[in-house]
């Protein structure tokens, strides 16, 4: 039998996924506005906890944040409204542009990501995988209405990649370089935005996926920091392995998974003539997966050690399963549908 609190959270994520469909088929400003706004309502008591003290100090940074962006948003609406025909989706450049603010604030895009990190802190590890990909869903679908390629777009791009690579360099808690990896991945889906809508609905799909493999893999073994992994017993290898496997995939190492979306976005970006800006992204991109690989490479090698009175039988725990097919499929998943793709194609 369900308790008082299972119960809540399952009415209230019935609510958050009622929302997110009520900002997807709001064919006005004003419907999707209201989707947001119960979007909010509905994931504030999943976040609250009254046992945890960082858990309610995150859903107020959360809340005041998101209150002043769904504000702002709905006085851009109503202003524009008098001026305009603005109830309803139009592809006016400066009106997108003024549209967009407050949106890339709900999400965390630099440069106004400032309370991310933060937020990211002090949830849960279920609550940080909704923040950055389910939360993140209705404002990108809402700015691909109505996104243009200037030199605004062009600006958040750069700016989301490059605060998500120099933020992350420095970390030690698992949460705030996930915090940084999703700020990095939304110039990516971005840009992928700009380029075909099919593109950045499979960056946006791949990039839930692999979350939810670090995510599942990290909470498996509650870890919370890096340096959690440097002094892991003998037994842990393999799940420390599986954890640096999808948080390279993550980062886009070229034979995982992680890299066929921005292969993809890279391929689509040279055929619209702007290797410039992609060059940008590559370079930032390749110093995430340097800070990552150091990570990973002092984790497994230099900081590994093992006593030798260790005694031989140790009791090995319970293989697990999900985070082993979880993992496969991160690291092999590029060779499967290239694979796949030459076979059908």
């Amino acid at each position: 039998m369900l308790s008082n609190s299972n119960s809540t959270k399952i009415l209230f994520m019935m609510i958050l996924i009622s929302s997110l469909l009520i900002t997807i088929s709001s064919n006005s400003w004003v419907g999707a506005w209201m989707g947001l706004e119960i979007n909010l309502l509905s994931f504030i008591p999943l976040m609250s906890d009254n046992n945890d003290i960082f858990t309610t100090e995150a859903a107020l940074k959360y809340f005041l944040v998101q209150a002043l962006a769904s504000s702002s948003l709905l006085f851009i609406i109503l202003s524009k409204s008098i001026l305009e025909s603005m109830f309803s989706i139009i592809n006016s450049s400066m009106t997108s542009i003024i549209i967009a603010v407050p949106l890339f604030m709900k999400m965390g895009a630099a440069p106004l990501h400032w309370w991310f990190p933060s937020v990211m802190e002090g949830l849960s590890w279920m609550n940080c995988f909704i923040l950055m990909t389910v939360q993140s869903m209705p404002p990108l679908i809402l700015i691909s209405y109505s996104i243009h390629f200037n030199k605004f777009t062009v600006s958040i791009i750069i700016l989301s990649i490059l605060i998500g690579t120099i933020g992350g360099y420095n970390q030690i808690s698992l949460r705030k370089i996930l915090a940084y990896s999703s700020i990095n991945h939304l110039g990516w889906m971005i840009t992928a935005m700009i380029m075909s809508e099919n593109s950045w609905f499979l960056y946006f799909m791949i990039y839930t996926l692999l979350t939810f493999s670090v995510i599942y893999i990290v909470m498996s073994i509650q870890m919370s920091f890096i340096n959690q992994t440097y002094s892991t017993s003998n037994e842990n290898k393999v799940i420390k392995l599986m954890m640096y496997s999808s948080l390279l995939s993550l980062g886009g190492l070229p034979p995982f998974l992680g890299f066929f979306p921005k292969w993809v976005v890279i391929q689509q970006m040279i055929i619209n003539s702007s290797p410039m800006i992609i060059t940008i992204m590559v370079i930032l991109s390749l110093t995430t997966l340097y800070y990552y690989l150091r990570i990973a490479y002092s984790s497994m090698i230099i900081l590994n050690s093992e006593n030798n009175w260790t005694p031989i039988m140790i009791e090995v725990n319970e293989f697990n399963i999900p985070a082993f097919l979880l993992t496969l499929f991160s690291t092999t998943g590029l060779i499967i549908s290239s694979f796949f793709l030459n076979i059908v194609f």
